[in-house]
């Protein structure tokens, strides 16, 4: 069972920060549509894209005064709807109260990330200032993208809809990467941000990303990156995946699902390889399920967008482009609410930790809350109740 702890001391849930009535299941978006960014949009890396565009879901509708939008992150290979990966956001149906959304009062807005491959623009995207009889995609030549760059394009959608202010900011990982660059850029705009499992990433976050890259890259279908739709790195990207799952999953778990046992479809793991010799064989079954977690990959991301978004997750340092991280800080008028996850090896709590007491350290109302839990990383995403009564501690 995982435990709940608030700044060092285990709780018991009490009190909520929405309740109200459960919608109905399954939940889908009231709109889901694309937004342009018309002319070229400015990147922090000096380049600029032209009328790029941001694909978005709605959840509900916003009321009268627009002041009701709750914006969600989502994580590196999500897309914007929430419903389909974060559905206990929502509440459990026919339990009243039980989720941190409620649609009959919430507007739930979630953004797909520039450089990805579920509607925004990416490197799979036409580029509007290619040869425009060729039809060229970005492919390689796909800018950097920062975390800043998405949260500045996010705010003109949300102008557009004519949103001034928004009262909760919530995501994981890359998605809590948004929330707490909102609260720094946009100050007046964010009433409360949960910032879930996320720190700057540290050497070992920065290596195993490295090595994911490598794993595409060294993919002889990769080809500089310009590889044709159907032909995909596939090899290269399933390996990738699989690199991620160790950081997104704990040793315990693995120990505890899989310890030394023989793939559960009955290889055997001391036999001799098809060509009688020893260098493979069958495998155990930890194998297995990193290969079935590769190929299930393969059937919903494209390999250059997993690198772009790679990037800007490792570049992303909420003090760059200020005299120091303490000045971005100073200028945070939101209420921070920061999760860490006990036994997450990819955003250790003790960096979740330091980070809030950072941001607090500076003047911004900040605490921080924990799953104590042997999920890892995706605990957030796997053990979507534990985290939603911790959000409804009352605080």
């Amino acid at each position: 069972m995982t435990v709940m702890v608030i700044d060092g001391k285990a709780a018991n849930p009490t009190g909520s920060i929405a309740g109200g009535k459960t919608p109905a299941f399954p939940i889908t978006p009231t709109y889901e549509g694309d937004f342009v960014l018309e002319g070229h949009f400015l990147l922090e890396c000096g380049r600029t894209l032209l009328d790029a565009t941001l694909h978005y879901a709605v959840y509900g509708r916003m009321n009268a005064a627009r002041d009701n939008v709750v914006l969600v992150g989502h994580a590196l290979s999500g897309s914007a709807l929430v419903a389909a990966w974060w559905p206990e956001l929502f509440g459990q149906e026919g339990k009243t109260g039980s989720g941190l959304i409620d649609l009959q009062r919430d507007c739930v807005i979630c953004v797909n990330l520039l450089g990805s491959c579920y509607g925004s623009t990416g490197p799979g995207s036409v580029d509007p200032e290619g040869d425009p009889e060729a039809s060229e995609v970005y492919g390689p030549s796909f800018p950097l993208i920062s975390i800043r760059d998405n949260v500045r394009a996010q705010a003109r959608l949300l102008d557009s809809l004519g949103v001034e202010r928004i009262p909760l900011a919530i995501g994981g990982s890359i998605g809590a990467m948004q929330a707490l660059e909102w609260a720094i850029l946009f100050p007046e705009r964010v009433g409360r941000a949960v910032i879930i499992a996320v720190a700057p990433l540290n050497a070992m976050g920065l290596a195993l990303n490295h090595l994911q890259r490598r794993a595409i890259q060294g993919d002889p279908n990769w080809m500089g990156g310009n590889y044709a739709p159907n032909r995909q790195p596939r090899a290269g990207l399933a390996l990738a995946r699989q690199i991620a799952m160790l950081s997104y999953k704990s040793p315990q778990l693995f120990e505890e699902r899989f310890g030394r046992k023989p793939n559960r479809n009955g290889e055997d793991p001391w036999a001799l390889d098809s060509n009688g010799g020893g260098l493979t064989g069958g495998r155990f079954d930890v194998e297995g399920f990193l290969d079935y977690q590769g190929e299930r990959f393969l059937e919903r991301f494209d390999a250059n967008a997993y690198l772009a978004i790679l990037r800007t997750m490792d570049t992303w340092e909420p003090g760059r482009g200020f005299r120091s991280a303490e000045e971005a800080f100073r200028r945070i008028k939101a209420h921070l609410i920061f999760v860490g996850i006990s036994s997450d090896g990819l955003f250790p709590p003790h960096e979740v930790r330091a980070l809030a007491e950072e941001v607090k350290a500076a003047g911004a109302r900040a605490e921080y809350r924990e799953m104590v839990t042997d999920h890892g990383h995706d605990a957030f995403l796997a053990e979507q109740m534990e985290l939603i009564l911790l959000l409804q501690l009352a605080d």
